[in-house]
């Protein structure tokens, strides 16, 4: 991708940073999706790693602060403080008074509003892979997000370990999962809802908007 099409300092600078680091070979994938908690049945296969609460849960300690991408952007109305960060990374950020500690039970508040306003979780990883943030993101504002969307840089980020299964038996194909999908996995086809599984990234929100039910989340391999 040539630097003259991105024609975005902000996302400019992110794209050099991340390509730097692939090719030292310091990261893998610059976030991993993780889906809503909601989207997630209590089942067996229920991975503690892709849940947000259960990351969150692990950290010796956990500070909010507003999202950099909405900030800068301001495209929407979304709810600004939603980025968490972790450990160290958080603690000195709260020193510096860019950032405040909360509790699990805040964080859960700040997690679901989040997913009401059909909002993606990414978990972001520093160069040695350690996971220190986690941020609910908008298609609009979020760097990684208009990365993968706008440039085809799909090897930045890396699906969730699931994949969302729709039972078209039972779907009434109101739409609301087509608008609910950043990913662009469903559309509307004829006036009924055609969904491309592979195209699904697990980030959950189509369960969770869905009226009557007839999708889920399984984990992938078991479609």
């Amino acid at each position: 991708m040539e630097k003259e099409k991105y024609a975005d300092a902000f996302l400019e600078k992110r794209i050099a940073k991340y390509d730097e680091w692939l090719g030292k070979g310091r990261i893998s994938y610059a976030s991993k999706v993780i889906p809503v908690s909601e989207s997630l049945t209590t089942k067996q296969w229920v991975l503690p790693t892709e849940q947000a609460l259960e990351i969150l849960g692990k950290a010796k300690s956990v500070a909010v602060q507003n999202c950099e991408c909405r900030t800068h952007y301001q495209r929407c109305n979304n709810p600004l403080e939603v980025c968490f960060l972790l450990n160290d990374v958080g603690d000195k950020l709260v020193i510096k008074g860019k950032a405040r500690h909360v509790d699990l039970k805040e964080a859960a508040k700040i997690l679901q509003n989040a997913n009401q306003s059909g909002l993606v979780h990414l978990s972001l990883y520093m160069p040695d892979h350690e996971i220190f943030a986690l941020c609910s993101c908008c298609p609009c504002c979020c760097h990684d997000l208009q990365i993968v969307r706008r440039f085809d840089r799909k090897d930045i980020m890396v699906h969730s370990e699931y994949v969302a299964v729709t039972g078209f038996e039972d779907c009434i194909h109101c739409g609301e999962c087509v608008e609910r999908c950043v990913f662009g996995a469903r559309v509307f086809q004829d006036e009924k809802m055609a969904y491309n599984n592979e195209s699904c990234v697990g980030c959950g929100l189509c369960v969770t908007v869905c009226p009557v039910g007839a999708t889920s989340m399984v984990l992938r391999g078991r479609e």
